[in-house]
């Protein structure tokens, strides 16, 4: 479903990503782990075109996001490169939500300003997405008003509200206090179990054993090794050993 081929980034003298390559089937959950620092969090902003790549091909199914050209990476046409975002979902550490909006405004404002959806359809879907997150009480809160673990929840439900066919996380629970991840991770288990595509930068490795379908070990801008929990959380690898022991 999504396809990354040798991406390279740097931020100036830094190099962040090294030549990433990774194919995600629909329906997979796809954990990536690792060191701050080595490129996680860079390679799915790139999936969602929030950073541009210096090389490589990004694919959404059929959709080109980015390809290369006489040595050069092209991307695709601004309508073009709309049309492939709307297609995902992202949920950032701090949230995000608009601050002077209610949940509810914070969940319809895209469908109805991108989408061009009525506000009859918007509201109709903000309040199953509320409802499936636990907060069908919440809807005319401000942030605010949150703790930290409902205002992550509703920031999933708003990009859930698109309707997107993939869900990427940059660590999700990264900024929430112990007791509030449970909350958090109970929506994300409960969206793979709905087979959502997900795509998921994480330090809960409890997670990453017992709901990804999949998980990637990076590391220094490249992948080290990836395949199934078992393999990764067992691997004589010493550079991953040596990660899952500090965690």
């Amino acid at each position: 479903m999504l396809r990354a081929a040798d991406i390279k980034k740097n931020f100036g003298d830094l190099k962040v990503l090294d030549g990433i390559s990774l194919e995600i089937s629909r329906g997979e959950v796809v954990a990536l782990i690792g060191p701050s620092g080595s490129g996680k969090s860079t390679f799915l902003r790139c999936m969602n075109h929030l950073e541009t790549v210096d090389s490589g091909e990004i694919w959404l199914e059929k959709d080109c996001m980015c390809r290369m050209t006489d040595g050069r990476v092209r991307y695709s046409s601004e309508a073009e490169l709309r049309r492939i975002n709307m297609r995902m979902g992202m949920v950032f550490q701090n949230f995000n939500l608009f601050p002077h909006m209610t949940v509810m405004q914070n969940l319809i404002e895209a469908p109805m300003r991108v989408k061009r959806e009525s506000r009859a359809a918007a509201m109709e879907r903000a309040k199953e997405m509320l409802a499936s997150v636990g907060l069908a009480d919440r809807g005319g809160q401000y942030p605010y008003q949150l703790s930290g673990g409902q205002a992550q929840r509703v920031a999933i439900a708003r990009a859930l509200c698109m309707q997107p066919e993939i869900m990427c996380f940059d660590e999700p629970t990264s900024a929430l206090d112990p007791e509030l991840t449970h909350e958090v991770l109970a929506v994300m288990r409960d969206l793979a179990e709905k087979n959502m595509t997900m795509v998921v930068v994480t330090h809960e490795m409890g997670f990453a054993r017992d709901v990804a379908d999949r998980v990637v070990f990076m590391s220094d801008g490249v992948i080290v090794e990836q395949g199934t929990p078992e393999q990764v959380f067992s691997s004589s690898n010493p550079r991953t050993m040596k990660f899952l022991q500090m965690d």
